[in-house]
């Protein structure tokens, strides 16, 4: 292969792989995850099972919360996998291929802003950041949002720095940065069209002008991004009587702007505080970098990543209601900004005092998500997993390892070694350590007793007392979600009918049955906890006795 070949398609084959050994572990045997991911899925694949790809329903209720654009490329996915049939992996395809698309794209975009060195080290944090991981394994919106921020910035940064150099734009980056920015709005409403108007503003106050602005082609772009967004948006208003955007502003937006909404409530600097485990392990250099940044703010570059991320970092931080993977839209510009900086002072001085506090913090996370991964199967399952435990050791003295180079002053490699660690640190707990959990994935442990018991595939299955989302993805769109005494009445309806009952319901469903003089048999029991509500749950499964 000659070497330009090479040199050219080289990056983006390393970015792959290291994508597809971070993503794939537990990527199909995680069960469906409550409760953002079960209800994309769920709604997605009655979409399926409908043929309505317009509203967007959970069971019988209208979920007017986020736009079409993600339940769109899920259904795509499951459709080739499946149809309404297929596993929850299915479902999260669309969020694997955003992540990977956003890092390919980040790599490009670095190249661009920065060097080639800078650009592929920023692409393999962004990979490798625990925000990135998760998200990578979920079914809902956020890698897809992600890959479009990533598209739209990128664009916009460079017509920023052809715009500073005088040189034109042309049309494919306009073109480029409005067209995501629309696939950004159908994804999730208003979040990356917030993030870049507080890019131009910020760069706006910075340069005290934005005439390079009229390079990406505004009336036009507009226009590109009204043709994204209004078929979709007229079909919905039309199909639900204009209920869907007052639902949507009204109730879901506003609401998370006003007050902390379903107890997702936080001061400002949550997101600062969760910065060192949510871009681990790229937060082992992010504080001198983010010093290195702002003393080079006056550089084109540093200048366009710094008015990505802190202006809606501040808007972040302010806004009530929180969730840490808010901001991860921001993490490809300190990504960038960490590379950078790392690539430029590989092998500079020794690292300051508040530097190496900042490393030692850092490997205190790194120690506790080791320490969770190895406690868990101890405190639901009451075993140790001692398959996990070879690789989450090499993972902690790979973590030592990297503390050791960057204490010395050694970035790049302290930085490097940390990607490795994290990487089999997260491929481990993804892989080996959370789908081999048993207490914590009650669904899937009341799918398995139904499976056991169900009659003929389709029967029906009532549950009272536990009601999470998941539930209803592994049983189906039909299962009757209920009290312990409805749990009776259906039973005494569906003579081939199951009823999962919790245990706080038995005293009202067996008070029930005896009212109905219907005889219940218990089929199976199940224990587990709900991390949904924080508590434990016995779980048994009964049918109206046979006479």
């Amino acid at each position: 292969m000659p070497p330009a070949v090479v040199q050219r398609v080289g990056p983006w084959l390393g970015l792959i792989a290291l994508c597809l050994a971070l993503y794939l572990p537990g990527f199909a045997s995680l069960p469906p995850i409550d409760r953002d991911e079960a209800r994309f899925a769920q709604a997605t694949k009655q979409m399926l099972e409908t043929g309505d790809y317009v509203r967007i329903r959970y069971q019988d209720e209208a979920r007017n919360k986020k736009p079409i654009g993600i339940y769109w490329a899920q259904a795509a996915a499951a459709r080739l996998l499946g149809g309404a049939a297929a596993p929850i992996w299915a479902y999260r395809l669309p969020s694997l291929i955003g992540v990977a698309l956003a890092v390919l794209l980040l790599y490009e975009v670095g190249c661009r802003l920065f060097e080639r060195r800078s650009a592929f080290l920023a692409a393999s944090l962004l990979a490798a950041c625990l925000l990135a991981v998760v998200e990578a394994h979920l079914a809902k919106t956020d890698a897809g949002l992600l890959a479009a921020t990533v598209a739209a910035q990128g664009a916009l940064g460079v017509i920023y720095l052809r715009g500073r150099g005088g040189r034109p734009a042309g049309w494919l980056l306009p073109l480029g940065f409005w067209s995501a920015l629309g696939v950004g709005i159908l994804i999730k409403g208003p979040v990356l069209p917030l993030i870049s108007a507080l890019t131009v503003i910020a760069l706006g106050v910075a340069d005290r002008s934005v005439a390079w602005l009229k390079a990406s082609r505004p009336v036009p772009g507009l226009l590109v991004v009204a043709l994204i967004v209004a078929p979709w948006l007229v079909a919905i208003s039309q199909a639900t009587g204009g209920a869907f955007l007052s639902d949507a502003i009204g109730k879901d937006l506003l609401p998370k702007l006003i007050s902390a909404q379903e107890s997702h409530g936080a001061p400002p600097g949550y997101y600062l505080l969760l910065l060192m485990i949510g871009f681990f392990p790229g937060s082992l250099q992010i504080a001198p970098a983010l010093r290195d940044a702002w003393r080079r703010r006056l550089l084109p570059a540093e200048r366009f990543c710094l008015a990505w991320a802190v202006p809606a970092w501040l808007v972040f931080e302010l806004v009530p209601t929180k969730l840490p993977h808010y901001v991860l839209p921001l993490y490809p510009a300190l990504a960038l900004l960490t590379a950078r900086f790392v690539i430029e002072t590989a092998r500079e001085r020794t690292p300051a005092w508040w530097a190496r506090a900042g490393f030692v913090v850092w490997l205190l996370v790194a120690l506790a998500l080791t320490g969770a991964a190895i406690a868990l199967p101890e405190i639901v399952d009451q075993r140790i997993d001692w398959i996990a435990l070879p690789p989450l050791a090499a993972a902690l003295v790979g973590a030592g390892a990297a503390l050791f180079y960057g204490w010395r002053g050694r970035r790049l490699t302290s930085i490097g070694i940390g990607v490795a660690a994290a990487g089999v640190l997260l491929a481990t707990v993804f892989g080996t350590v959370l789908p081999r959990v048993q207490g914590i994935w009650l669904s899937r442990q009341a799918s398995e007793m139904v499976l056991a018991y169900r009659p003929a595939a389709g029967s029906p299955v009532a549950a009272a007392g536990f009601a999470e989302p998941s539930l209803v993805f592994l049983l189906g769109t039909a299962t009757e979600l209920t009290g312990g005494p409805g749990a009776a009445d259906f039973l005494a309806a569906h003579p081939d009918g199951l009823a999962l009952v919790a245990g706080d319901q038995e005293p009202g469903f067996r008070a029930r049955a005896g009212a109905l003089g219907l005889s219940v048999q218990q089929l199976d029991a199940r224990r587990g906890y709900n991390y949904s509500r924080g508590r434990w749950i016995a779980l048994a499964l009964y049918r109206g006795a046979r006479s």
